[in-house]
């Protein structure tokens, strides 16, 4: 397990991330997630730290708040010390009918924050995250929240999940004006059949020194090798019940067949090629993994073991490139004539 600095800051996480979304299943969305409880989860959680994996990511509203109390009561009944645990949370989600329940308001914000360190059994948060956009709140006023929130030792690092490129953007540039704590990382959808953050994220993220945490990395199964074209996979299989997130399913056969063909070349499975192809990406910072059973754990775990080979990425990017769209095929052109090249003296 390889430990990566999380953006410009001083902290280490594991190049894997232990996912919370299985645990719980509250709810209609979630019950199709995962729906594991108390000793489940204990035993997900210790073979997850055994492996070398320090960094866990829930949110509050993974099964309105039994996420975070299943994983708070999994660490203290494993006994695991607080400095040998990074936690992640996030906050934005309804957590009930009431309109102020929501959202990235400075009321939301120190409302939910106290709600998760309750749930977690924690005096801190490592990473506290916006789990998502609100058009409605000021950038100026979450930022002043959060910031509020670090100084006063409650939360440690503050990042965001599923913001656009310039809205991040606008929050490192707010942040840097008025002398607030700065996004640490963005939580984000990447897969090999779903590269669309490669256009404008990714390169800002590696020019401001961001760190990236990758969600749903196989896709919500589909890239496990045990789909097809015509199959719902395996019984049981989320995608089955809940088809997410969105993928050109033609681009994803592509990518399997592609990466089946290496995985059996190496004797692995396809999920492992389609994590380690992620993980040879420089600027992501950590893989979220999520799992309903030990036999799934195990098997993403030993995707860190995995090398891929210059020509098998080669073979991987050219199997899943995204079309070319504007202005990036623009800027390819004419940065052809600034690229460096050797010079010849006449």
């Amino acid at each position: 397990m390889r430990y990566n600095q999380l953006g410009r800051t001083g902290l280490f996480v594991s190049e894997l991330c232990l996912g919370t979304m299985t645990f719980g299943g509250s709810g209609e969305i979630w019950s199709k997630i995962g729906d594991l409880q108390q000793e489940a989860v204990d035993g997900i959680v210790g073979s997850a730290l055994a492996s070398g994996i320090n960094f866990i990511d829930t949110a509050d509203v993974y099964s309105f708040g039994w996420s975070e109390k299943l994983l708070g009561q999994s660490l203290r009944n494993l006994g695991v010390k607080r400095q040998d645990v990074v936690i992640a949370t996030k906050a934005f989600g309804a957590m009930s009918d009431a309109p102020n329940d929501r959202g990235a308001s400075r009321g939301h914000i120190m409302d939910a924050v106290q709600a998760s360190l309750e749930r977690l059994q924690t005096d801190h948060i490592d990473l506290y995250q916006i789990h998502g956009t609100d058009t409605i709140t000021p950038i100026e006023e979450t930022l002043r929240a959060l910031d509020d929130l670090t100084r006063q030792g409650l939360v440690r690092y503050v990042g965001v999940s599923n913001w656009q490129a310039w809205r991040i953007m606008k929050a490192l540039g707010t942040a840097d004006r008025l002398g607030l704590d700065r996004v640490a990382s963005l939580q984000a959808y990447y897969t090999i059949a779903g590269r669309d953050l490669e256009r404008e994220i990714a390169p800002l993220l590696t020019e401001e020194k961001v760190g990236l945490m990758v969600w749903s990395p196989l896709a919500g199964g589909l890239l496990s090798g045990k789909f097809g074209p015509g199959s719902n996979g395996p019984e049981g299989a989320r995608r089955a019940s809940f088809d997410f997130p969105p993928v050109n399913k033609d681009r994803a056969w592509a990518c399997v067949a592609a990466m089946r063909e290496i995985a059996e070349a190496k004797g692995v499975s396809v999920a492992q090629i389609a994590l380690a192809w992620l993980l040879a990406k420089p600027f992501v910072s950590s893989v979220i993994i999520g799992a309903k059973s030990a036999a799934q754990l195990a098997d993403n775990i030993a995707a860190t073991s995995v090398t891929l080979s210059a020509d098998e990425m080669a073979e991987l990017d050219k199997v899943s490139a995204l079309p070319p769209e504007y202005p990036g095929w623009m800027l390819a052109r004419q940065g052809e004539m600034r690229r460096p090249k050797p010079f010849v003296k006449p």
